[in-house]
């Protein structure tokens, strides 16, 4: 769910051994201490179903630390609805998706769902029809439907010359692991000018922050215009779990100053996290997506320039329709599934945007 727990604490006496054992099934080098290396697992859960680990190890003052991050398939095979979209904003992506050319893109933290969201996307996007190319750093799920290719810097390739590699490759979907530079930037945009659709991430705090991201790479105002057809902010929220979640009032004011000028009518009563054998007595279980959809009309296109106003921007995609974070929390809030806490962790309030 986000959060640490300690479940169990090794005996130091076998620590090594077990490390070192998951190090060999993840084809590492087991006698290798002093550098960072990185692994792939894959194996079956308790209840047979397959996952898939990626390892990560790093020398420490007390020696080696192993961090094991695990990749359910089933996850991104999930509709959107199951990740936390709701009917209106799955109703948009899919909109975008199905056009035959232009950019996507996904912005957010690191571990705010933008990989899962994509490798979704593409699974539903996958046909014997449809030739589906990757470029990553690193291959987060390997998925035989696509054609992933992993970056490797060492040998010159980067996410810029992986996408030209794949513009030979007869592609009808590119997904590009991040836009980190205006190279890779305008290979992207180069792509989507010559018909396909291209899904990328970046790092940005909210939607409309992509539009100046963009030009502060140096990317030309009449080539997002042309190319980029929506952008999506998204955060993970953990949600209460329903087992022991109970009902707590809450204030007019404190709701009005959560949704300010949107007005979304206060519930009746939210809920509070108590703590139960089902969520190790947390209080939650499970995490859902909250989203920012910023489709890019004709009106915002005249209002992005090189001198764009990150503030003007955002004024009119909000009375256009985009609705924010904090906002979209607020709704998940008032059904029930998670915290104001919670959600104000990861979605900033209105007041700071």
């Amino acid at each position: 769910d986000g959060v640490l727990h300690q479940v169990y604490q090794l005996p130091p006496n076998i620590m090594n051994a077990i490390t070192s054992r998951i190090k060999l099934l993840g084809r590492m080098d087991m006698v290798e201490k002093r550098r960072p290396q990185d692994g792939r697992i894959k194996t079956l859960s308790i209840e047979g179903q397959e996952i898939e680990l990626r390892l990560s190890t790093m020398p420490t003052a007390f020696g080696e630390k192993m961090v094991m991050r695990i990749f359910a398939p089933e996850v991104s095979a999930s509709d959107f609805l199951t990740l936390g979209f709701s009917q209106a904003q799955a109703d948009i992506w899919n909109t975008w998706t199905k056009a035959p050319n232009g950019i996507i893109l996904v912005t957010g933290p690191t571990g705010s769902g933008k990989t899962t969201t994509l490798y979704a996307t593409l699974r539903l996007l996958a046909t014997p029809e449809v030739n589906v190319c990757t470029v990553e750093e690193p291959i987060e799920m390997v998925e035989p439907m696509f054609n992933q290719m992993q970056v490797q810097t060492n040998i010159g390739l980067d996410f810029a010359a992986g996408i030209r590699t794949l513009m030979r490759q007869d592609p009808d979907i590119i997904m590009v692991g991040e836009i980190r530079d205006l190279e890779t930037a305008d290979m992207a945009i180069q792509a989507a000018l010559t018909g396909h659709l291209v899904l990328s991430t970046l790092h940005t705090n909210d939607a409309p922050s992509a539009v100046t991201r963009l030009l502060d790479l140096g990317v030309p105002s009449y080539l997002i215009h042309s190319t980029v057809l929506g952008i999506m902010a998204q955060r993970l929220v953990r949600t209460l779990c329903p087992s022991c979640k109970a009902p707590d009032e809450i204030k007019q004011s404190t709701w009005d100053t959560l949704v300010g000028e949107f007005k979304l009518p206060k519930p009746a009563h939210i809920y509070q996290p108590v703590g139960c054998l089902e969520c190790r007595n947390t209080g939650f279980r499970g995490r859902s997506g909250i989203y920012e959809m910023l489709t890019i009309t004709p009106a915002l296109r005249k209002l992005i320039t090189p001198e764009t106003n990150l503030a003007s921007l955002t004024k009119l995609a909000r009375q256009q329709g985009m609705q924010p974070l904090i906002i979209n929390g607020a709704e998940k809030i008032a059904a029930g599934l998670t915290t104001i806490a919670e959600l104000l962790k990861v979605a900033p309030p209105l007041e700071s945007d």
